[in-house]
């Protein structure tokens, strides 16, 4: 259903299907002696379609699982005792390339031998049977996890962290930083105390206690689900639908033409125009935004791209208003995008304020740089949990993994190769592999599909796992484990996909 994340399709394939193994084998041989994962042991040569999806076993246990959990999103029932590398597999025992990666959270795939190792150890098994309430009771090697693993990649110039629990918890507690940034700086700077007005009518959610301050974001951004970040959120209805909102702005995000080389023109006018529209927001809007909120490519939104001069004007427009830049690295952060931030290819002269991270890092926060991003007393940015020391200590060792097989670098080389092929396939098929984008961008790849939600169920029946985003787009999220001779059972499925009636 379109209103819903797209690759969640459960209608069964034709039950025509023949398996992958045997049928589209002969399509790989070129590349068979090397099929293997050069990351992941055990990881099978290539896909396998033995039933229709769902099959007679998975459809068992979805049956049971609907009488407890709401099924009606579920994309495919994954067996993850056997999956393995970059496949997913499920109970019947059809393996798909996964392509999607759980929505691009995993980083080095499935049943990872370093992970699991990271899994079984001491440290981790303290930390899970006793998880702490961090902001009360941290552990004595708390900053030396930080240290070695979730700030050991902090994005340059940034040196502090917030750690939270998903996407959607760290854009929201990064919201409020801002907020009390913005407040403080109004006040006077931190050592100012609140009034009592300020303290009784807060408690009654009018101002000036409850301040009258918002976030700016973009048409067809996604954020998150939490009452702050909703708000933020603009890429389909079914997100915001009777959910109070609040009265906050949003610029149109630039709408590039492709190919990006014959539309420089036009192009360069749409992020003018956005830009323009930004500081006239920033300057106008009724309600004052205390900080801009971007993705570096808008991904659940349609995989929207802009050019490092849109974002180095956007951070312009910040610095000279004295309104802050949050950059949402949730999906695009960890090295999808052939950097291990994405903001990285924006060769910003300054760093944003605040990035927020998750999915890929398999935990969740913002990073900072500026101490008056601290509030200015103790638990206004507070909760139980404030963060997972064992999802912490798992992304350490993701780290670890990506910086022993130089897994970013991998994943531009094997973009680069992805997307020149592709190419080919959009000139051999017109219209079928439309707006084709994420040039340079690692594996952070889409393109149009006119029939995109029967592109993604077909996608199945050829052993690919495959997701989209927005109206018509097909995106790509491999893990950073995905080799060139993945990308080529890829290709020969997408080419099949769209050759086949």
């Amino acid at each position: 259903m379109a209103a819903l994340r797209h690759g969640a399709i459960l209608r069964p394939l034709s039950s025509a299907s023949r398996p992958v193994s045997r049928s589209l084998t002969r399509g790989f041989a070129v590349s068979s002696a090397r099929m293997a994962s050069s990351f992941v042991p055990g990881e099978p040569e290539g896909p396998t379609v033995k039933t229709e999806i769902p099959g007679p076993a998975s459809k068992e246990y979805i049956t049971k699982l609907t009488q407890v959990f709401d099924t009606r999103s579920l994309n495919m029932l994954a067996d993850y005792t056997k999956s393995v590398g970059n496949y997913i597999v499920d109970p019947d025992g059809n393996a798909l390339l996964d392509v999607y990666a759980q929505i691009a959270s995993i980083p080095v795939g499935y049943n990872n031998p370093i992970l699991k190792k990271a899994a079984e150890s001491p440290e981790m098994i303290t930390a899970l049977i006793n998880r702490p309430a961090l902001g009360n009771f941290p552990s004595h090697d708390w900053a030396d996890v930080l240290e070695t693993g979730i700030l050991k990649v902090a994005p340059k110039g940034l040196n502090q962290v917030f750690t939270g629990m998903a996407g959607s918890d760290a854009n929201e507690t990064a919201y409020k930083a801002a907020f009390m940034w913005r407040r403080q700086r109004d006040r006077g700077g931190p050592a100012v105390e609140f009034t009592e007005e300020e303290m009784e009518s807060s408690m009654l959610n009018q101002t000036p206690g409850a301040s009258e301050l918002s976030i700016l974001s973009f048409k067809t951004a996604f954020h998150g689900r939490l009452f702050g970040t909703l708000s933020t959120t603009r890429s389909k209805p079914i997100h915001k639908l009777d959910i109070p909102a609040f009265d906050w702005p949003h610029a149109t995000f630039p709408l590039l033409k492709y190919p990006l080389e014959e539309h420089a023109k036009e192009n360069a006018k749409a992020e003018a125009d956005s830009l323009a529209e930004v500081e006239h927001l920033i300057k106008n809007y009724h309600v004052p935004p205390c900080a801009v909120i971007v993705e570096p490519i808008q991904s659940e939104g349609g995989d929207n791209h802009a050019s490092p001069a849109f974002f180095r004007g956007l951070r312009a427009l910040t610095k000279k208003h004295g309104v802050l830049l949050i950059v949402d690295e949730v999906q695009t952060g960890v090295g999808a995008t052939g950097k291990f931030w994405a903001h990285d290819h924006w060769d910003l002269p300054e760093p944003p304020d605040m990035v927020t991270f998750s999915k890929k890092a398999q935990t969740a926060g913002y990073y900072y740089g500026d101490p008056s991003l601290r509030p200015n007393k103790p638990y206004r940015q507070f909760n139980t949990w404030m963060g997972d020391p064992a999802r912490a200590l798992l992304f350490r060792a993701i780290i670890e993994e990506i910086q022993q097989h130089d897994l970013v670098a991998n994943t531009a080389r094997v973009g680069d190769y992805l997307f020149s092929k592709l190419e080919g396939l959009a000139q051999k098929y017109p219209g079928q592999f439309e707006n084709l984008r994420g040039k340079g961008q690692g594996t952070f790849i889409a393109f149009d599909n006119p029939d995109r939600d029967g592109f993604l169920k077909k996608a199945k029946k050829f052993g690919i796992n495959i997701g989209g985003s927005g109206e018509s787009a097909v995106r790509l999220r491999p893990m950073l484990i995905f080799e060139q001779h993945h990308a080529d059972i890829l290709l020969a499925a997408l080419e099949k996909i769209v050759s086949s009636s």
